[in-house]
This record gives C-alpha cells, structure tokens and sequence, in this order.
C-alpha cells in the first residue's frame, strides 16, 4: 500500500508563511525582508522566525547590506530551497489528483 500524499507534505515548507516566502523568493530570485514582511501581511518578528527555520534547514540564503544608507536584508533560496519547493507542488499535485479521482467523473 502506498502511503497518502499528504504524507510527503514537507512541515518546514508546507506552513503558510514560509510556503510563501519559498514561492516569491522563487519568483524573485532575491527578495528585499520589507517586500515579504508586506506581501505575506506579518510582523517583522514573525517574519524572521520563520525565515530563521528555512536558513537552518539551508532551503534559503540571508544577505544583509545596504541600499544607499538604509539597512536591507535580502532573501534567496538555495539549491535545496529550490529542490524542496518543487518537490512540495510535486505532492500538492499528487494530493489534488487523487481527490479528483476520488470524486470521479461529474454528471
């Protein structure tokens, strides 16, 4: 028997927060802490929680410096941020087509 989807659903990347810290870094390449902080509508300290837990599980890369005279802080995924992302769709995708299937056709 082989296990249910739901199973390979990675509790790192799978939170809602971090889930969309992945996906815009994702699509940015590099992503500015203000940027994510107001597109993902959270405080700068949970922000920071969560960006903590995907630095230590290496799935992304924190670069501090400046722009001008302001501080920034800048967010990109690594290679293994990448590979867990793509892998967690992979299992969301497993996960929809078996409800599909379960459903069966409509009519």
């Amino acid at each position: 028997m082989t296990s249910h989807p739901v199973s390979y659903l990675d509790d790192v990347v799978h939170q809602r927060v971090r889930l969309g810290i992945l996906t815009i870094a994702h699509e940015a390449r590099r992503v500015e802490f203000g940027y994510l902080r107001t597109s993902l509508e959270v405080t700068a300290g949970n922000l920071s929680q969560h960006l903590g837990v995907l630095e230590a599980a290496g799935l992304i890369t924190i670069e501090k410096g400046y722009a001008g005279r302001r501080a920034r802080t800048w967010i990109s995924l690594t290679k293994q941020g990448r590979a867990a992302l793509a892998e967690e769709f992979r299992q969301l995708k497993r996960l929809i087509s078996q409800l599909d299937d379960a459903d069966g056709p409509q009519g």
